[in-house]
């Protein structure tokens, strides 16, 4: 469970600071804290166990298109990259470590108004190694992207239209399963509520064969800046 407490600086090493909180017979549990300038920009705990045989059960896998006939994220961004405001569209249009195809795609320019559900199939680019560790490294990066959009949807706005202020305030994610994750994975993501400028934002994310390998939670700022006085 991660705390995004300030903005990092891109172009400044960070300082990592990892305590040991606990290690027992099965879990072990870590606190880390990142730091730029001496100041806390992130904190994490994080919990490890030790592989056991337990009891075993998980929601269904729900109906989806499949990623074949999909187009990217990336590809409909360079298609459309006139739409795109002219300082994010060299960011926007960039190649990516991760490639992500929408289920429902969503005109961040002039979104429309929605439920506040969508799904992305996403999945590594290139072939990855076979260690699991890595896989899931990968996997906390990528369940990042486009959960946060989720718990805008109801209110048709989006982080690229001016005046809007949109930040990860915090992330949690669970591994329940193996998974590798230069195979498609199926993010699966709702918002049961926004108030007080705060999104609250879940995910599933399963496997092609409809395993439940993962699951994520985040809160986020969606703050409407107000308009100053002409």
């Amino acid at each position: 469970h991660g705390y995004f407490l300030r903005a990092g600086d891109p172009n400044l090493p960070i300082q990592y600071e990892v305590q040991s909180l606990r290690d027992g017979g099965s879990f072990s549990a870590r606190r880390v804290i990142a730091r730029q300038h001496d100041k806390e920009i992130f904190t994490l705990n994080a919990s490890f166990q030790v592989p056991e045989i337990g009891f075993e059960h998980q929601i269904d896998m729900p109906a989806s298109t499949e990623p074949d006939v999909l187009l990217s994220e990336l590809d409909m961004r360079r298609r459309f990259k006139h739409l795109i405001p002219e300082k994010l569209r060299d960011q926007f249009t960039r190649d990516r470590p991760i490639e992500i195809r929408p289920v429902n795609p969503v005109n961040y320019s002039n979104p429309d108004v929605r439920a506040p559900y969508k799904q992305n199939w996403f999945r590594a680019v290139g072939e990855l190694p076979d260690d699991l560790y890595l896989h899931q490294c990968i996997l906390t990066y990528a369940s990042d992207f486009g959960l946060l959009g989720t718990s805008m949807l109801p209110h048709g706005v989006s982080f690229a239209q001016k005046g809007m202020q949109v930040a990860s305030i915090d992330h949690a994610l669970w591994f329940h399963r193996p998974f590798r994750v230069d195979d498609w994975l199926l993010y699966d993501m709702d918002s049961p509520s926004a108030s007080n400028g705060r999104g609250f934002n879940r995910g599933n994310i399963f496997n092609q064969k409809g395993e439940l390998v993962a699951s994520v939670c985040q809160e986020a700022l969606i703050r409407k800046k107000p308009q100053k006085p002409a």
